[in-house]
């Protein structure tokens, strides 16, 4: 419900609410995306030119969207991707998204640079996004402490050797609040954000620019992640996947899975929306690793095309933190469910009764000839 009584209809609707609530500084990191912002705007775009080919007299009277994600179930094929720093959204941040993901039995991937800490996430699906850090045996660490913690997988972020520019934090400077930390990196000075490192104007960039140039390791490349799967005793991901040539390498690097993603467009303006490149990559890949995408997923009908063009499920990154931030664990949990009804209604409109049926028969695409 709005402050006005008015019931929430769509995903967007959480977002106005957060606009009208949160922070300049909070509100600017989350929506903001790289330069112009051009990749931000097409990955929600981009959905539109997608279209449905509905198969009608199907028997639709129960539909199931249950699936399972590198062999465990889940309830759904709608997860939760990582972001940062989620109690600037709300004082229980990671804690009542991870409680939602359970109510929901979905999976939850944790972000490194979260304000709550790897050994405080409850029981449920769960993954770690990781970043590869210059201090190695940091790295190690967040590895092990996820594996000792019930997480099942490590999704490698492999785009952010640098951070991209991202003018709205650059204008505010951005900083995590005094109150708040990297909870993950209390014990090696790794944990503020927007400190020393940030505070000169010379520097010209946001904390996070001045925190990633400081900690993370620029040289990352595919020996990076054959050294991340030597350590790991649970799967490993590659997340920032965008082209087929990069689909390859990862595969013969031996990772697990694939999340195609440009980091909700936060990284490199005017890349792909992704999409745009999923069946790309699906083809390269040819059922070798499962495939996953993140980035403008807002409506169930866009989790239905993802699935038609080889995705085994979605991630939704930006509307958690807008649920967070209207009514912590119980809106994101309210968010869950609406965007699961609208795929349930997708998918029973274009005579699908279960996750796979969903084909690539189902989705006509730019530039596809007539079928």
């Amino acid at each position: 419900m709005t402050g006005q009584g008015t019931p929430f209809v769509s995903l967007d609707d959480f977002e106005q609410h957060a606009m009208r609530n949160l922070d300049r500084n909070a509100l600017d990191y989350y929506r903001s995306g790289a330069q112009d912002m051009i990749t931000l705007k097409e990955n929600q775009r981009a959905f539109d030119r997608v279209f449905i080919r509905p198969r009608v007299l199907r028997d639709v009277s129960t539909v199931a969207l249950s699936t399972s994600i590198l062999g465990e179930q889940i309830a759904s094929p709608i997860c939760i991707a990582p972001t940062a720093m989620q109690r600037m959204a709300h004082p229980d941040g990671e804690l009542a998204t991870a409680r939602a993901a359970k109510r929901k039995s979905t999976c939850m991937v944790l972000s490194s640079w979260s304000t709550t800490r790897i050994e405080d996430i409850g029981d449920g699906v769960k993954w770690l996004q990781l970043y590869v850090y210059k201090d190695r045996e940091a790295t190690r660490r967040l590895i092990e402490r996820a594996q000792d913690s019930g997480y099942t997988a490590i999704a490698l972020t492999v785009d952010t050797p640098y951070l991209g520019r991202r003018l709205a934090d650059i204008r505010n400077r951005f900083r995590l609040p005094p109150h708040l930390t990297m909870a993950n990196f209390a014990d090696t000075g790794k944990a503020q954000v927007g400190k020393a490192e940030a505070t000169s104007a010379a520097d010209n960039a946001s904390g996070l620019a001045a925190y990633v140039a400081s900690q993370i390791d620029p040289t990352l490349n595919w020996s990076h992640v054959e050294w991340v799967k030597s350590v790991a005793r649970i799967p490993v991901l590659v997340k920032g996947i965008l082209t087929a040539e990069d689909a390859v390498l990862a595969v013969n690097a031996g990772v697990d899975g694939i999340i195609v993603s440009n980091h909700g467009g936060r990284q490199l303006d005017t890349v792909p929306a992704t999409i745009d490149v999923l069946e790309e990559v699906c083809r390269a890949v040819d059922g070798r690793v499962e495939v996953f995408l993140d980035g403008g997923v807002r409506r169930g009908t866009d989790v239905f095309k993802a699935l038609a063009l080889g995705a085994r499920a979605v991630f939704l990154g930006r509307p958690v933190l807008w649920a967070l931030n209207y009514n912590g664990e119980d809106g994101v949990v309210e968010m869950l469910n609406m965007i699961n009804e609208e795929l349930r209604l997708a998918m029973a409109l274009a005579g699908c009764v279960s996750v796979a049926d969903i084909t690539r028969n189902h989705v006509k695409v730019p530039g596809q000839p007539r079928l």
